[in-house]
């Protein structure tokens, strides 16, 4: 496979740094996929792939060779890159050689067709990227229908999102709004029941009626659930605390509440 040689200084190369760094003016969804494993999804779910960087030198997968091939032939623009200047771009040990730029798709709350027993997550204000990762990852877990995100605090093209989601923020549909009351308002035109997780004034989890469309409301690391959420008038539901902590990590919380619903709704 004849490709150009490109170094550190090239725009690509660059542009795979700026992403790596989070940094701002990046292309709209962009991210970088590493490695074996997160190039298998990028193909399998077809997503925009915009550049590929490949070195022959530090592939050590038979796999890896082939994979290069179908990435260059569907990538906008390909290129060869040094075993130096792919451990400079990657952020994970031995990527077999494979790096690419990629684009998440644009989800649209239209497109989203909910069927009869829909489970939605909504993440209110999420800051760290490994708990909104880790989140997605669970939500493809137990076959949730997709992830709601209102006042969003941090990117979805967000490296330690992609890594701790597993890679499955590319495949998990998400759609982010800019208000409140416009996620509240898609969701009970779904006719999904809306949940809060709240410890206070709510019932437990394990009592909660989760028949039709579920949906559950999980707020940020260090607020909760933002004001707009409880001016809606939906119920709470709570996880008990036995000790002296007063609440459990979002992502934990979030997993219990999930599989708790995917259960009642599949009869374990």
């Amino acid at each position: 496979m004849e490709l150009q040689q490109i170094g550190l200084r090239h725009p690509a190369a660059e542009l795979v740094r700026n992403i790596q760094h989070n940094r701002t003016g990046i292309p709209r969804r962009m991210f970088v996929a590493e490695g074996l494993y997160e190039h298998n999804i990028v193909l399998d779910a077809g997503v925009r792939l915009d550049t590929f960087l490949w070195c022959p030198e530090a592939a050590y997968s038979d796999e890896a060779q082939k994979r290069s091939a179908e990435l260059a032939e569907r990538a906008r623009r390909a290129y060869q890159i040094s075993v130096k200047t792919l451990e400079r771009l990657a952020e994970r040990p031995n990527p077999d050689g494979l790096l690419s730029i990629a684009q998440l798709p644009d989800w649209n709350p239209a497109e989203i067709k909910l069927g009869a027993r829909a489970l939605v997550l909504v993440a209110d204000g999420i800051e760290i990227p490994g708990n909104l990762g880790t989140l997605i990852r669970t939500l493809d877990a137990c076959a949730a229908d997709c992830l709601v995100l209102t006042n969003r605090r941090t990117r979805l093209t967000h490296p330690k999102v992609l890594r701790a989601s597993q890679g499955m923020s590319i495949k998990v549909p998400v759609l982010d709004f800019d208000q409140v009351t416009d996620a509240a308002a898609w969701l009970a035109g779904n006719g999904c029941t809306v949940y809060l997780a709240d410890t206070d004034r709510s019932v437990s989890y394990r009592t909660a009626d989760y028949g039709g469309r579920t949906a559950l409301v999980v707020g940020s690391e260090r607020y909760g659930i933002s004001p707009a959420w409880y001016q809606a008038g939906f119920g709470r539901i709570g996880i008990p605390m036995l000790g002296a902590a007063d609440s459990l990590n979002v992502a934990i919380s979030a997993s219990v509440l999930l599989y708790e619903a995917r259960a009642r709704k599949d009869g374990w």
